[in-house]
Order: C-alpha cells, then sequence, then structure tokens
C-alpha cells in the first residue's frame, strides 16, 4: 500500500499544487516559502480545497520545508469540512506515523470515510488502501474503527 498510496498522494500533490497554482496566482512575493498567499489567505479563511492543498504542499516540501505536522495540521482542517481527498491523505499520514503517532485504527478510519466520499477509481483505491489497513489490525481494532468511522460520520466529521 506505501508505494503504490505514496504515488497517489504525490500526483495528487502534485495536481492539487499546480491547479491552485492557477487558482490562486501567486502575489508580488509570494507566501512564506513560495506558496502562493492567496492559497494561505483561503486556507486560513477556511476553504477546504485549499487547506488541502497547502497540507500537500508541506507534506512533500514544496514551496514549504517539508513538515508532516503542518500538513496533518492542514488535512485535519480540511478533513473536519468533509473533504474526501484530505480525509484520505490525513489516513496515510496515520498509516505511516508522519507527522502523527502510527495508528492503523485512525488511518482505517479515515480511509474509510474518505471511501464513502469519493467516487469512481479514487474510491476503488481508497477501498484497496482501506483493505490493506485492515491487514495489520486485530479484529477489534477493526471493530474499533469501522465504529469510529460510523460515529465521526454521524457527527459529520467534528471531533474525529
Amino acid at each position: 500500500m506505501r508505494g503504490l498510496s505514496l504515488i497517489i498522494i504525490i500526483l495528487v500533490a502534485i495536481l492539487s499544487a499546480y491547479e491552485q497554482g492557477a487558482a490562486y496566482p501567486q502575489n508580488e512575493g509570494g507566501g512564506a516559502g513560495g506558496v502562493p498567499k492567496n492559497l494561505q489567505a483561503q486556507a486560513a479563511e477556511g476553504d477546504a480545497e485549499a487547506q488541502n492543498s497547502l497540507g500537500a504542499l508541506y507534506a512533500e516540501g514544496k514551496g514549504v520545508p517539508k513538515d508532516y505536522v503542518q500538513a496533518r495540521q492542514w488535512y485535519e482542517k480540511a478533513a473536519a469540512q468533509g473533504h474526501a481527498l484530505a480525509q484520505n491523505n490525513l489516513a496515510e499520514l496515520y498509516f505511516a506515523g508522519l507527522g502523527v503517532q502510527q495508528d492503523y485504527v485512525r488511518a482505517y478510519m479515515w480511509v474509510n470515510i474518505a471511501a464513502v466520499h469519493l467516487k469512481g477509481e479514487e474510491r476503488k483505491q481508497a477501498e484497496a488502501n482501506r483493505d490493506d489497513v485492515a491487514q495489520r489490525m486485530t479484529p477489534a481494532q477493526v471493530t474499533e474503527a469501522k465504529r469510529l468511522s460510523k460515529e465521526c460520520l454521524t457527527k459529520k466529521f467534528k471531533g474525529c
């Protein structure tokens, strides 16, 4: 999962950064480390797409120093608003223990939630990732992750 999923995250990060560069043109001088100021402003104002994109930039070290803690914080903000790719990206951080303590239960929870909202190939990949995580878990952990997923969906991602 790590190899394929990391490739997917990298592709999503590159595409998101490219798209955000067009959607959020860099102001004179740019933002911190070359991140477009408009992207930072949109993320700070609560734009989930901008938050996910900023998280991807931190995860990959594109225009900013690589910082998984910052990536996690931006992904969490977007995920709490129901952004499925941010939820999937957050699952990857928990799976690999990047910016957080490795936690298969949280990884399963977030990728399971993402799979509910994704479509087509992205959904199939999220489901495959979820199944891969499940193979590394005990039955009790899978049960707990499913319970947390349901609870998080019921609470509309608040406090997850």
